[in-house]
């Protein structure tokens, strides 16, 4: 196992507390590998013995049908006489009724309990019920840019980062596809396997669709939009038009059920100057970018939006609440805000000429504050400020510890 300091510290720092820790996620970004990181630490760090910790991953077959209340007595079952029983709970959503199964064990018995899934109903209002100021929840992400360079280290000699950048972008970061050196065509084959077990599992089975080629021309349209503001009847007329009638409120519910599975992450507009979140044109990311190209194919053209994708998920990774700018008839790529700190940040692949370089400084510098701004690119530019904005290479944002 490759250790991913990142979340398990994060996570660590509330082991023997009362919390209930949740690990939330797309379908393999790691949460139960980052499990089994916890339990090794636990009984090397903290002198646990193995008895004292329990671990179930009930996605699998032989929990298939349990019901909350033959879960509650099979866990009960396992309780450490007399000292703390460590619960390791994989895919809990996989049971109905599960958040009463943890508030009871959280409540009666002298526990510490650590649950994953990978569908946002783990974070639905029946936890708010059950668990309310019991939990803490943790976004698990794929592999940072910094994961990724320390993974592919484990099997192959590096490029210089900037050019690792291109392979992160290209190959995603699945930690399953980084193990060892995979070509191309078998990292978006393992992809595809996740986009396919996510799509029919975690939302046609779960849901009960019936018109699946509809719910595929949505995530395709999705997919292919990355980047651009759109709003389900952006989808819809797209769809009419292709003589595909779909209504707004069956494009919403898809898109929805699309965020619940992980797989897309909205990013509402801020309005800077009205100071509101607004409610149409919305964008939404991906949680991989190897999504996009295991589904639709590999195509140079889309990695502008791949770049804006990739920083938008680290500013996530990194604690930050996440707004497309708006101001006047201009837009910021993100405005991100973290307790009290704030940054706005421009994403372009090239600046091709002075023009288009006015065009994306003026957009920050109409902002009249002191946060920080940036703009990121990949071309050539001469390093520095320019009138307080900084220039950095996307590579180096990413591996920045500044913001």
């Amino acid at each position: 196992m490759i250790y991913r300091p990142l979340y398990v510290d994060k996570i660590m720092a509330y082991t023997d507390t009362p919390f209930v820790k949740i690990l939330t996620g797309v379908r393999r970004c790691g949460k139960s590998t980052i499990l089994k990181m916890i339990m090794e630490k636990l009984q090397k760090e903290r002198n646990i013995p193995e008895d004292q910790i329990v671990s179930y991953r009930f996605d699998s077959m032989e929990y298939e049908d349990m019901t909350a209340k033959e879960m509650y007595a099979e866990l009960k079952g396992r309780l450490y006489q007399g000292k703390k029983t460590y619960f390791f709970l994989d895919e809990m959503q996989e049971i109905k009724g599960w958040e009463k199964v943890v508030n009871s064990l959280a409540s009666d018995f002298d526990v510490d309990l650590y649950v994953t899934g990978s569908n946002s109903r783990m974070m639905s209002s029946e936890i708010s019920t059950y668990l309310t100021g019991r939990y803490v929840a943790f976004h698990i992400y794929t592999l940072s840019f910094s994961e990724y360079l320390t993974f592919k280290s484990q099997y192959t000699s590096l490029e210089d980062h900037k050019s690792e950048l291109a392979n992160y972008i290209r190959l995603g970061g699945f930690p399953a596809t980084h193990l060892q050196a995979y070509s191309q065509d078998e990292v978006y084959t393992i992809v595809r396997d996740i986009y396919n077990s996510t799509i029919f599992s975690d939302i046609v089975k779960r849901n009960q669709i019936r018109k699946i080629d509809q719910l595929e021309r949505v995530v395709k349209y999705t997919f292919n939009n990355v980047g651009n503001t759109f709003s389900a009847k952006s989808i819809s007329d797209y769809l009419k038009a292709e003589r595909r009638a779909l209504d707004n409120e069956t494009v919403y519910n898809y898109l929805e059920k699309l965020e619940k599975a992980y797989l897309l992450h909205r990013c509402s507009r801020y309005d800077l100057q009205g100071k509101e979140i607004l409610k149409t044109q919305e964008k939404f990311y991906l949680a991989d970018t190897s999504l996009r190209y295991s589904v639709l194919g590999y195509n140079p053209d889309t990695v502008a939006a791949a770049l804006e994708n990739v920083v938008y998920l680290e500013l996530c990774r990194r604690g930050y609440k996440v707004h497309i700018g708006k101001i006047g008839d201009a837009e910021i790529d993100f405005v991100a805000e973290r307790l009290n700190d704030k940054i706005y940040v421009q994403v372009t692949q090239r600046i091709a000429s002075e023009k288009t370089e006015k065009r994306e400084y003026d957009r920050l510098l109409e902002i009249r504050d002191n946060y920080p701004k940036y703009v990121l690119r990949t071309d050539e530019f001469a390093s520095g400020n320019y009138e307080g904005i900084k220039t950095m290479h996307v590579a180096d944002f990413l591996l920045s510890e500044d913001f």
